[in-house]
């Protein structure tokens, strides 16, 4: 009795035409588009001076968005090429298209430097000094993949420096001057996601943490909680000085900045409330959107700085 081999297709590979599919599916989820959401910090400088209806300086500032979503896009997938083997351990980030090899590594990689020269080439065209802060951004970043991410405090410090760059770039690009304070209140506001975090990461993986990232050796839950409680005062204090400075109400013209403190402890105490109780934080980005109490108090800050600055 013969065997029928007149009908194969189970066994044919997938055409190109899915696999080019495939690989641009994985390489976009691979650039971790719900990220993206951190880069929303870049419309900050066109809010806080008030030029929010300013179309010209919209686009711009939509335009540096997509910018910076490419080159933190970029840099995770460098990101996934470094720490292949690591994320392999990790019970989440196994399943990475790069870790799980889902991704093809070259694929990765000329992907990121053809979409990170291509963003370098557009960010210089818009603003000479957007395309240095971007530069500056981006270095620090590779910086951090390869070095400061293993330095203690040093690592938190990265990231943090990230967001605050990030609210420069959204400056230089409309060019109009940024305040100090919003640079502090940025970094000490980003030190305590990235300590928060930290702390999750410590906690979810207990035994296996120093095999998933080396830098949490340098760490205990004891450690970050005393971090978290200096930052969460300090950026408490800060936002609510800059809101009555005598150069915020000349600039705005208004102190009922004031009245968006509440806003502000609100989301703060909701944040440690979600840390240590629900044992989350792992992901900020999306903590900030999911959680429900937190995102109606992010809206109605939002609109409280609207109403006060441009009603």
């Amino acid at each position: 009795m013969g065997i029928d081999l007149s009908d194969s297709s189970s066994c044919q590979p997938p055409s190109l035409p899915l696999m080019v599919i495939a690989q641009m599916k994985y390489f976009i989820l691979s650039m971790r588009p719900h990220q993206w959401i951190k880069n929303i910090v870049i419309f900050a400088a066109i809010i806080f001076s008030c030029n929010i209806f300013q179309w010209d300086m919209l686009v711009r500032v939509v335009s540096a968005f997509f910018l910076f979503c490419a080159f933190s896009g970029c840099i995770y997938l460098i990101n996934d090429l470094l720490d292949i083997e690591s994320d392999q351990k990790h019970p989440l980030k196994r399943q990475r298209p790069i870790a799980s090899g889902k991704l093809i590594k070259s694929v990765a990689i000329w992907g990121a430097a053809v979409i990170g020269l291509s963003s370098f080439f557009i960010a210089w065209f818009m603003s000479w000094s957007f395309f240095l802060v971007a530069l500056s951004y981006v270095l620090l970043q590779i910086a951090y993949s390869f070095k400061l991410k293993q330095i203690v405090i040093l690592d938190v410090f990265s990231i943090a420096t990230g967001f605050v760059l990030r609210v420069i770039a959204g400056a230089e690009v409309i060019h109009v001057p940024i305040s100090s304070w919003l640079l502090i209140c940025t970094m000490l506001l980003s030190l305590f996601l990235a300590l928060s975090k930290r702390r999750h990461e410590l906690i979810l993986l207990k035994g296996d943490a120093t095999t998933h990232r080396k830098i949490l050796q340098e760490y205990s839950p004891y450690l970050l909680d005393q971090m978290i409680a200096v930052v969460t005062s300090a950026t408490v204090l800060a936002y609510a000085l800059y809101t009555v400075a005598p150069e915020t109400v000349q600039k705005f013209h208004t102190s009922r900045l004031i009245y968006t403190v509440p806003f502000v402890l609100y989301g703060i105490l909701r944040y440690l409330y979600l840390i240590h109780q629900k044992k989350e934080g792992g992901r900020p980005e999306e903590l900030l959107v999911t959680d429900k109490p937190m995102l109606i108090n992010i809206l109605l800050y939002g609109l409280a700085v609207i109403l006060i600055l441009y009603c």
